[in-house]
């Protein structure tokens, strides 16, 4: 389902910012579109990607790293980022005041990639936690970011890789407050030696999300400890 008309997110969906260069909550405006078209990026590309002869997307082109010292978030991880996908560090993650914004289950908000600038609607989000105790530490930490995610369904969990990393991935639905329907998300976590990074993939809807996964999937295939 697609809003013909002008909508404001507020900060708490998946298509608005958290706490990212600026104070507090903000809101974020969609512009209009007709149905099943895709927003246009206004001083870059409006995709990273270029369909194949089976009309599948290939992998977008890794145009810049994060994770590492000196990129724009500083992660026990790093990994390629797509073109035109703009990081920012979470502001002041542990304060309590903005907790129903930075933390989800046992994890804590670092850095957000917002994906306006390439085109799409959504943000690649990275969250970490404790390392913990027994025997899949970044399982337990996903299994407890999407538990804590509000009105999630059908979770499906499979063992992966993240780069050289074990990893573990979710795939779950959500129901959006604003669209009212149901629409996909996925992450994944890994243990390392600092603890445990889960990566996030949402969207404003299915469409968005779906069109976001080469991205998602560079950072998956990218992904080495920093």
């Amino acid at each position: 389902m697609r809003l013909p008309i002008r909508v404001l997110l507020p900060v708490l969906l998946v298509a608005g910012p958290l706490l990212t260069g600026c104070g507090g909550p903000a809101t974020v405006a969609v512009p209009d579109r007709p149905a099943g078209t895709k927003p246009q990026a206004t001083t870059t590309p409006s995709t990273t990607t270029t369909p194949s002869a089976t009309g599948a997307p290939d992998a977008p082109v890794a145009a810049a790293s994060l994770g590492g010292p000196g990129t724009a978030c500083a992660l026990p991880v790093s990994f390629s980022l797509a073109k035109a996908w703009e990081p920012k560090a979470i502001r002041n993650p542990e304060d309590p005041e903005f907790a129903a914004l930075t933390r989800q289950g046992p994890t804590t908000a670092r850095c957000e990639v917002d994906a306006k600038p390439a085109g799409h609607l959504g943000f690649l989000r990275v969250w970490t936690a404790e390392k913990g105790s027994g025997p899949s530490p970044a399982r337990a930490a996903l299994e407890g970011f999407v538990k804590a995610e509000k009105k999630a369904s059908g979770v499906a969990y499979r063992e992966t890789t993240a780069g050289a990393l074990p990893a573990v991935e979710a795939t779950y639905t959500v129901r959006s407050a604003l669209l009212d329907e149901e629409k996909e998300e996925r992450a994944f976590a890994v243990a390392t030696p600092e603890g445990v990074v889960v990566v996030h993939l949402g969207g404003l809807d299915t469409e968005e999300h779906r069109a976001m996964l080469p991205a998602y999937e560079l950072a998956r295939t990218t992904l080495k400890a920093s």
